[in-house]
Parts: structure tokens; sequence; C-alpha cells
């Protein structure tokens, strides 16, 4: 199984990035999906998630902000950040939404103010 992050970048404040993430070796219409990112100094932590039936869960730090997708024919799933802030600068991960397969080098988002 491979999980390949893109589209990570530097974005300001009030802006947009819209991050990829694309699997292959994976059941993907089998699985939950979800997005993770890590702070340098922070542990890991949960962004949002997306289920086979499109239901999805979004941290209350990102509410309202972020939104989750998923592509069943391109096998990819999605994260839209909108109005990103300074806080939201890190590497975001995608993996299972039970993290049990092996991560991917993630995706460098840096949010100037």
């Amino acid at each position: 199984v491979q999980l390949q992050a893109s589209g990570g970048g530097l974005v300001q404040t009030g802006g947009s990035l819209r991050l990829s993430c694309h699997t292959s070796g994976l059941a993907f219409s089998l699985h939950s999906m979800a997005w993770f990112r890590q702070a340098p100094g922070q542990q890991r932590e949960f962004v949002a998630s997306i289920r086979k039936g499109d239901d999805t869960r979004i941290a209350d730090s990102v509410k309202g902000r972020f939104s989750i997708s998923r592509d069943g024919n391109a096998n990819t799933i999605y994260l839209q950040m909108n109005n990103p802030k300074p806080e939201d600068t890190a590497v975001y991960y995608c993996n299972g939404a039970k993290q049990t397969l092996s991560w991917g080098q993630g995706t460098l988002v840096t949010v100037s103010s």
C-alpha cells in the first residue's frame, strides 16, 4: 500500500489550498480515510476523516475552514483548506482512519500571516 500526499506549499492567511492523497494497492472503497498533521515539536493529530459512505468528521480546530472529500474513481482523498491560520502549519499526512497503514512522507503546509 502506498499513500502519496501532495499539494502542500506556502499559503497566506485568508487564502486556500487543496491537498491530495493518492492511494495505491488499497481496496479504497472499503476504507475510511483520514488526514492527520504534525507540527514541529508536536505529536501527530487528527484533522478530518471520511467514511466510505461519505460521512465526514472534522477536528474542532479546523471546523468551518477545512473539508474532506474522496474520489473513488481516482482512489484519492482531498483536504480543502480555506482561510488557513499560522497554527495550521504542519506536515499533513493521510492514512486509514484507524491509522493502520504505513505512513507516507506527507506534504508540508506553511501558513504565513
